[in-house]
């Protein structure tokens, strides 16, 4: 079946953290996302999300379903998905698209009251936002400003 069955996202488990705190990003990545390193201790309502090739850790995000979505969303049953990154080693290989493909199927799964997923992305960070129009989120219109500048605010219906 290739490649793309090999991609899954799994609930953070202490299993994970060796690699997860091993990973690295370019300074310029860097400025806009967060490392896993900086979630060992995450509070209630915030899910963290290990995306596992072959059952290693290549990539990582959060789920927020705290009151923090409220600066995104109007929408009760909305989560904010941040700090998406994929360990600079294991880029370039379609991973985050990947995720993100699956993203829809496995909130649905494990979040089955939430039915939009809202994200901000730097006006700057090019990339990731052709990384999420291509899944489907769609620019709401919405700005808010950011440590770096202006943020788009994005979001996919579910």
């Amino acid at each position: 079946m290739g490649k793309m069955d090999s991609i899954e996202l799994k609930h953070f488990s202490n299993e994970h953290m060796d690699l997860l705190s091993s990973f690295q990003l370019p300074e310029e990545q860097g400025k806009f996302t967060s490392l896993p390193i900086n979630f060992i201790e995450v509070t209630e309502g915030q899910h963290r999300i290990v995306i596992l090739n072959d059952n290693e850790p290549v990539g990582f995000f959060l789920l927020h379903s705290t009151d923090r979505v409220k600066e995104y969303s109007d929408n009760q049953n909305a989560m904010l998905l941040t700090s998406l990154s994929i360990n600079h080693a294991k880029q370039g290989k379609g991973y985050a698209k990947q995720a993100m493909d699956i993203l829809k199927k496995f909130v649905s799964d494990d979040f089955p009251n939430c039915n939009e997923i809202v994200l901000a992305v730097n006006h700057k960070n090019i990339a990731a936002q052709k990384l999420y129009e291509k899944v489907g989120f769609q620019d709401t219109g919405r700005r808010k400003t950011g440590p770096v500048g202006e943020q788009f605010i994005m979001n996919l219906m579910l």
